[in-house]
């Protein structure tokens, strides 16, 4: 068997690129290792339950509300008008999108990635097959590189893929307790507290029966496990049941070029594109997915690999300035607590919540309310400068 694209990752990204092609008829080979679960909050936007079709039954609850709270303990929530942010347990949702590629085609082994190597036609994948304990060999025309951050794909084929900027994420996943006084089943808690994370934020997330409570950090010297503690005995969750713990690198940047020219393009966490301040990863890891099906499937009408270029192009053309936005926040609000403190008061601003949330909810900025924009571009200027007091 000769493979129109071989996709390694079958994590949100990997597994979208493989049923978009499987559905045109490519013959597509999916490679994933079994048993990892990506650390993650696990929220997703409505716009990515309508865009790739995502079925009810994949989530395990629906959040009205998000609570910001600040180094000293200031509440402030904001609710999410019209609509609900999504939850979903990555154990079952990302299996739920390899079959559903397998389901339109797609062949799925299960196995590590070792390396690539190019003939004059083809492209040998080399991986480590789980079922037959040893080293399978694939050819293919194309490779989608989805292998999440510190991609091994990407390393072997990108130059500099190594020099991208990383937090560490770490999260407990544990038996939800029923409503309390601090925990909403409805409701999503993230916490910016520089004894929790000194240049990121820590989170409550619900999950139905389950809840994810973790934190990311950029700074090595930062106990993760030991913050994760605290975050839950001042959440008042430290005697709830641990179901698992997990931990991993989120990027916090896009690669400058995500394909060799050639034959290899990536996608998802190995493409960076987690994005700042919020760490949100999951739908711009299905649209850079899609985004590097498209550009493959071009290349194999077109028979050239020039068209690989198009998924950043593509794909920044639509979010660079989200993205953006997003990491002058982060550079701004996350470096003290007195900058947190700040930033939590500014979310207590009625322009900011619903612009904020028209934004994630829909995934572009929104243009609706310029006034709105100025209003907030000047009590931006005055909280960073101190003109106002964190109240």
């Amino acid at each position: 068997m000769i493979y129109d694209i071989t996709v390694i990752g079958g994590g949100p990204s990997g597994a979208t690129a493989a049923e978009q092609l499987a559905k045109k008829g490519f013959k597509v080979a999916l490679i994933d290792r079994a048993g990892r679960i990506k650390p993650c909050g696990g929220a997703i936007p409505p716009r990515l339950i309508e865009d790739f079709e995502i079925p009810q039954s994949q989530l395990v609850a629906k959040i009205k509300t998000a609570r910001m709270i600040s180094p000293t303990n200031r509440k402030v929530d904001i609710p999410i008008e019209n609509g609900y942010v999504g939850m979903v347990d990555r154990e079952f949702f990302d299996e739920y999108l390899r079959e559903r590629a397998a389901k339109c085609g797609a062949k799925r082994f299960t196995g590590t990635f070792v390396k690539l190597s190019k003939s004059s036609q083809y492209t040998k994948v080399d991986f480590n097959n789980h079922s037959t304990k040893n080293i399978s060999t694939l050819l293919t025309r194309y490779v989608i590189g989805a292998d999440g951050a510190k991609s091994n794909v990407a390393r072997n084929t990108i130059k500099d893929a190594h020099k991208i900027p990383y937090v560490i994420a770490y999260h407990e996943i544990i038996e939800a307790p029923k409503a309390t006084s601090e925990y909403n089943p409805d409701r999503c808690d993230v916490i910016y507290n520089g004894d929790i994370s000194p240049d990121f934020y820590g989170w409550v997330f619900p999950h139905g029966k389950s809840a994810s409570v973790g934190m990311g950090t950029g700074i090595n010297s930062v106990n993760l496990k030991k913050a994760t503690s605290d975050l839950r005995t001042q959440a008042g969750l430290d005697k709830c049941s641990t179901i698992r713990k997990e931990g991993a690198p989120i990027p916090l940047k896009p690669l400058e070029r995500w394909d060799n020219g050639d034959n290899v393009v990536l996608a998802g966490d190995a493409a960076g594109v987690v994005a700042p301040s919020s760490g949100e990863g999951i739908y711009y890891a299905m649209i850079g997915g899609k985004y590097a099906a498209e550009a493959v499937e071009k290349c194999l009408l077109k028979g050239h690999s020039k068209y690989l270029s198009l998924a950043r192009k593509n794909f920044m053309r639509e979010h660079k300035a989200v993205f953006q936005v997003l990491g002058a926040m982060q550079n701004a609000y996350y470096r003290s607590d007195d900058r947190r403190e700040r930033f939590v008061t500014l979310c207590k601003d009625i322009d900011v919540q619903r612009i904020t949330f028209e934004s994630y909810m829909h995934k572009k900025l929104s243009r609706s309310r310029p006034i709105a924009h100025l209003k907030i571009m000047f009590k931006n200027i005055a909280h960073l400068t101190g003109m106002v007091k964190a109240t």
